[in-house]
């Protein structure tokens, strides 16, 4: 059975990808098949993923290597805590979005192309997650942002095609440096694994130095750190929703997670203390934070506005990680878990909203809380998680990461969570104001609940919202436990 087990992450990784080759032909011959053939790979994926638990639980890490596959790194998959967390949560949202993808794909068209890219990008996503060193991981990593490209260009739009073109630019780009900091890890180490205690790195010189900024450079893109995010303002508006909501719910994770792995199985948290390069993260982290949060203010188009949003919550995720301590790593992965849950409600709302209205300005939504209370109450709800309103999920996340701030010694940071809850609400606030209170009293006639979309777009949406619920007021064991054990694990700490 342990063998079994073993084999599990390449499994998880390879079902959706060739999965997604078997659509291609499927759609051809039995179009009618093609979004329901999604939906339930999308399924087994998911169950495939939650499998692995047992085995992690039981063994802490499971996985198997491919030394004679492209040498001489070979290919290997590896899933410990931190891997089974993301990528359940990626898993997780992915078939919620593809199962609110079937009303929302029918008047966007080209659901030929749309569903087979959607589900490989969901196995470069995983493989990202679920690989045992950094040149699978790399491997991976493209995959996802090739096919993601597709995704963002979808509507082929000269803005999209614009938007497509700067986004494969700087993938690109962030390619091409990542590359080089596996070469020079290569060179340093004599092999790029990721296991705990196995750093490639162990001295501070030119080399690492240029090594830890190219890791920087190429997962800082993806992440959208400050100034690296420059492609995500564009590539999200222009994104059909469900594919947006995953862009920004969960393929900015990858960046964030390469990171991760960076600082605590590459170069470990001792040296990058010891080489000062955690301020270089820190500076990154808080203007992320200040610079995502005050230029959503000034968007007017709602998907816009979430973009910007999606910015600053990942300088929350960068603060955490180079915090260098528990509660700090134990913040950025519970943030990352509520992330997605958040920001993917947030889109998939914003989503349902374009689709019954054909509007996108924010000041267009007055009183369209009446016209689609579910909708908008679950948007709400999110916002509200967002903002950091107790007893949410964001609330918890940044409770944590101010408590990693004060450990560390950085009580500036807990400030910056502050005010940046406070910018939150500055862009949040007005749109659920707007809806609710924007018309005047004769004009609010609540609409019938659950007749405003097609139960396959509000019932992901009302999965998602309730999650923010739920893991806020009941966040201990799972997932706030795994989060707290994963920073154990990458930190060394014993329980």
């Amino acid at each position: 059975m342990k063998g079994f087990s073993n084999y599990l992450p390449v499994l998880v990784v390879c079902f959706p990808i060739f999965a997604a080759l078997l659509l291609f032909l499927i759609q051809h011959f039995a179009a009618k098949l093609r979004d329901l053939a999604a939906q339930v790979i999308a399924g087994i994926t998911l169950a495939l993923v939650a499998s692995m638990y047992p085995f992690i639980k039981s063994l802490g890490t499971i996985g198997i290597s491919f030394s004679r596959i492209m040498p001489p790194f070979g290919i290997s998959f590896r899933a410990d805590l931190l891997s089974f967390i993301l990528a359940l949560i990626a898993a997780a949202v992915w078939l919620l979005a593809t199962i609110y993808s079937k009303e929302y794909m029918a008047h966007e068209g080209r659901q030929n192309r749309y569903y087979p890219f959607l589900l490989l990008s969901l196995g470069g996503c995983l493989g990202v997650f679920l690989t045992g060193d950094l040149f699978s991981l790399f491997v991976f990593f493209e995959l996802m942002s090739l096919t993601a490209y597709v995704l963002i260009v979808h509507e082929e739009s000269p803005f999209a095609m614009a938007a497509g073109y700067k986004y494969l630019i700087l993938t690109i780009i962030g390619g091409l440096a990542l590359f080089f900091g596996i070469a020079i890890a290569f060179a340093a180490a004599g092999n790029v694994q990721i296991a705990p205690g196995n750093y490639l790195f162990t001295q501070i010189n030119s080399l690492s130095f240029i090594a830890f900024i190219a890791f920087l450079v190429g997962f800082g893109i993806k992440m959208g750190i400050f100034p690296l995010h420059v492609w995500l303002p564009d590539a999200h508006p222009v994104a059909p929703s469900p594919a947006s909501a995953l862009l920004s719910g969960i393929m900015l994770k990858t960046g964030a997670y390469g990171l991760i792995r960076v600082v605590y199985n590459v170069y470990g948290p001792s040296l990058i203390a010891q080489a000062g390069w955690d301020k270089i993260l820190l500076a990154l982290a808080g203007i992320t934070i200040f610079l995502g949060s005050a230029v959503a203010i000034a968007q007017t188009d709602i998907k816009r506005r979430l973009a910007y949003s999606s910015i600053g919550q990942m300088g929350y995720v960068l603060l955490g990680l180079a915090l260098l301590n528990v509660n700090g790593l134990t913040g950025t992965i519970f943030h990352i878990f509520s992330h997605g849950l958040m920001k993917s409600t947030l889109f998939l709302s914003a989503g349902a909203m374009i689709y019954k209205t054909g509007k996108r300005q924010i000041s267009e939504f007055a009183g369209i809380g009446y016209k689609m209370p579910i909708t908008m109450g679950c948007f709400t709800l999110a916002a509200l998680a967002m903002i950091g309103i107790p007893p949410l999920n964001g609330f918890i996340s940044k409770l944590i990461l101010s408590m990693g701030a004060l450990d560390a010694g950085k009580p500036g940071f807990v400030f910056l969570l502050v005010l940046s809850s406070l910018m939150n609400g500055i862009y949040y606030l007005p749109i659920i104001i707007n809806a609710f209170l924007g018309v005047e009293k004769e004009k609010r006639v609540w609409a019938k609940p659950f007749t405003e979309l097609k139960w396959s777009m509000w019932a992901p949406i009302v999965l998602l919202a309730l999650g923010c619920l739920i893991f806020g007021l009941f966040p201990l064991n799972y997932p706030l436990d795994w989060a707290k054990a994963a920073a154990n694990l990458l930190l060394g700490v014993s329980k």
